[in-house]
């Protein structure tokens, strides 16, 4: 029994520091990954610090070195002279309008779609989805020939029809990411509404989309931001100046007033302003989104 005793005793003197180092490593750990995230986000941001200092630099900072990172004084004066040197406010309304034809068919194109994929049974329903998603792995290049043939038999080329018309009809990428979202939505609740008499459409409208807030904001952010930066589409479909989106415009911009490096870090400036707003303004249901979209095959 003393024996026992002894033994016991001295298991617990050989437990005891290792439980106390326990939460000494969990803070190490914690600390060190904070670390490296800050760390992560510094190196991320610094060029858009430099971009924002250098829209309000003096021609004499900007190539000045060491650098100069807080202006002195501040040149406010280059983002109204963006406006004067090129129609900026004609770039941002297109490349608005083409924008919101993305976010308007990921949302209600590619839901309906989805929808149909996820709930909807009927003969041959897997084998269009196997070949649908089979597009995901076709690269854009590859069809943009094709597709430019296409679009100038219809006299489409020089208009925002090849730009809205495709992604209004669903992407197959947003039609995949919704389909998974939905299959996590208990089948209960349609089953509840079928009872009530309630259609298919009518489900969809009522029930689906309000649970699918957070996949519906992922599939809107990725659209908006795809067709905000899209350079390639507007470049091969689009010739008229006054139908320029912003990265066309800027791209003219930078070739004809090479030398005003203040006014295009301004315009830059501007055209990244509105991405960050609508990522904030959705950053919750975006990373809920994220975290649960396609948990369920």
């Amino acid at each position: 029994m003393i024996r026992d005793q002894a033994i016991g005793s001295q298991t617990d003197r050989e437990i005891h520091p290792r439980a106390r180092r326990r939460p000494l490593y969990r803070l190490l750990g914690r600390l060190s990954a904070h670390t490296l995230l800050v760390m992560g986000a510094i190196i991320f941001a610094l060029p858009f610090v430099w971009m924002v200092s250098t829209s309000l630099k003096a021609d004499r900072q900007i190539f000045a070195w060491p650098p100069v990172w807080l202006p002195d004084p501040f040149i406010w004066g280059n983002y109204p002279a963006v406006f004067i040197y090129a129609p900026l406010h004609q770039y941002f309304f297109n490349t608005l309008t083409i924008a919101l034809a993305h976010v308007f068919g990921a949302v209600i194109t590619c839901s309906l779609a989805a929808y149909g994929f996820a709930r909807v049974r009927a003969p041959g329903r897997d084998i269009i989805f196997m070949v649908m998603v089979s597009q995901m792995m076709v690269p854009y290049i590859v069809t943009l020939v094709p597709l430019y043939l296409l679009f100038a038999r219809f006299d489409w080329v020089d208009t925002f029809l090849p730009l809205t018309v495709p992604a209004i009809l669903g992407t197959p990428f947003y039609i995949f990411m919704l389909r998974q979202f939905f299959l996590t939505i208990p089948m209960e609740l349609e089953e509840a509404a079928i009872i009530d008499g309630a259609s298919r459409l009518s489900i969809w409208w009522k029930i689906i989309l309000p649970l699918a807030k957070p996949a519906l904001a992922t599939v809107a952010i990725f659209s908006f931001m795809f067709a905000w930066n899209d350079f390639t589409g507007p470049l091969i479909f689009l010739n008229s100046r006054e139908k320029f989106t912003l990265s066309l415009g800027l791209q003219a911009f930078m070739f004809e007033r090479r030398t005003m490096w203040g006014p295009l870090m301004a315009a830059s400036t501007m055209m990244i302003v509105p991405i960050l707003v609508v990522f904030f303004l959705a950053q919750k249901h975006f990373i809920q989104g994220i975290a649960l979209t396609g948990i369920k095959a």
